[in-house]
């Protein structure tokens, strides 16, 4: 069988997670290929009751949820084997079974240096910083391109973890104590503690190339999730101000060991209206009340920092590059009941760059820093439609909504979300073959 992947074709927050449980019943295999705990999913699951659980994710797939599905931790992640177990003992607690967990022994370790490196250089840029989460994130990314990173695999030889962290610091600590004016960090308490956590992870441990070639093989749905979106993937997203890993279509690749012959769909997140965390250009971004409606009404929080976003109008540029960059055979819309009770709907269509209209991204940072939205005004709606569950009943302005975006962003919408809940969802055309 072939392998879907999935994507955000914005700055992150889009509502992967919700798309993921939408075909959670049809996929065996859930693997996130990149990111570490710097991105969440939120997943919100209905009891028969009519009461609703909330489930944050920041390191685990979101296939964790569903009893069939087998989720893997592929080889582009960075592990916080911390927060990994952390979230693992709070989903047991409430009753979900994580024994099927999977996590690939080529996967990077985040050190507990990685993470003072990260919050010290942020302080150090002061008004020039990049807007991390201060997790260790970028700093493990370093290390695996630079070839002194710490591997799952190496937490089962001691010998080979000791030498790994000492050669990692014999620079670090040059580089705290002397540049930072900070303390060092100390090789022993680094193995002791990252050896702590061996005996556990040993049974999740696997070739997971190999364990998701012979599930193909054998027929079953295998779904590659992205962790962070287009925009802040690290070759194509509004460098410098992006995340450390490929986020895209082609990362699901590298990140998870699986060829791209056996690609057979792209699934794209676009929320109904803009969102970002973090610094970076944001050409839709509101600064009066209709920003600050999308962020409460929306919700616009972020699932793992808690930091308010920046929130803005649905641009549809940002939404072709996206098709353009990923081979995008299908989006879903997340939230579009967020714009219920808007008179007027602006959706960005172009750029105005110093006079100039461009109908694509700009091709330098320069250009589209200083790039002006230029908007289409649709009809709003004042229905609520979270009881929707066809296209024919939403009101015919949301539907309009929907058709011009999709005409704009050049690819099917196959599903639109409607609501928070797990069957807040219409489905136009199916996610899977």
């Amino acid at each position: 069988m072939p392998a879907i992947v999935l994507v955000g074709a914005q700055w992150g927050d889009e509502g992967k997670g919700k798309a993921t449980d939408l075909m959670g019943g049809d996929v065996d295999y859930v693997v996130k290929f990149n990111g570490g705990n710097n991105a969440g999913h939120t997943v919100v699951i209905e009891g028969t009751d009519g009461t609703r659980e909330k489930y944050a994710l920041h390191l685990l797939p979101s296939g964790i949820l569903t009893p069939s599905v087998t989720p893997v931790i592929g080889n582009g992640v960075v592990v916080d084997l911390e927060v990994l177990f952390d979230e693992i003992d709070g989903l047991e607690a409430r009753g979900v079974d994580t024994s099927r967990l999977v996590v690939s022994a080529s996967a990077h370790v985040i050190a507990p240096y990685n993470r003072t490196l990260d919050k010290v250089t942020e302080r150090f840029l002061g008004a020039r910083r990049i807007g991390t989460t201060g997790r260790g994130i970028g700093p493990t990314y370093a290390d695996k391109m630079n070839r002194v990173g710490i591997r799952v695999q190496d937490l089962f030889d001691e010998g080979i973890l000791r030498q790994k962290v000492e050669a990692a610091l014999s620079l670090k600590n040059q580089v705290l104590v002397k540049i930072y004016n900070t303390r060092d960090v100390d090789a022993d308490r680094v193995v002791e503690e990252l050896l702590g956590y061996a005996d556990r992870l040993r049974p999740l441990v696997r070739d997971t190339s190999l364990v998701l070639e012979q599930a193909l093989d054998a027929g079953a749905n295998v779904l590659l999730e992205a962790g962070q979106a287009t925009l802040l993937d690290v070759d194509h997203g509004t460098y410098p101000f992006v995340t450390s890993s490929s986020a895209t279509a082609g990362g699901a690749c590298t990140g998870s060991g699986i060829p791209p012959t056996r690609v057979s769909r792209v699934i794209a997140i676009l929320k109904a209206y803009t969102t970002r965390v973090g610094e970076g250009p944001f050409p839709t971004e509101l600064f009066d009340d209709d920003g600050e409606t999308l962020r409460s009404v929306g919700a616009e929080y972020g699932t793992t920092t808690g930091r308010p976003r920046r929130c803005g109008w649905m641009d549809t540029v940002i939404g072709r590059y996206a098709n353009r960059i990923n081979g995008v055979t299908d989006f879903v819309i997340t939230k579009l009941d967020v714009l219920t009770g808007f008179d007027k709907v602006p959706v960005c269509v172009a750029y105005e760059v110093d006079g100039v209209r461009h109908d694509e991204m700009p091709v330098n940072q320069t250009d589209f820093h200083h790039a002006r939205p230029v908007y289409e005004l649709l009809d709003g709606w004042e229905e609520d439609i979270s009881g929707c569950r066809t296209f024919e009943d939403l009101p015919s302005a949301a539907q309009a909504y929907v058709l011009r975006v999709e005409e704009l962003v050049g690819a099917r919408v196959s599903a639109i979300g409607v609501g928070p809940g797990r069957h807040e969802i219409i489905q136009r055309h199916a996610l899977l073959d």
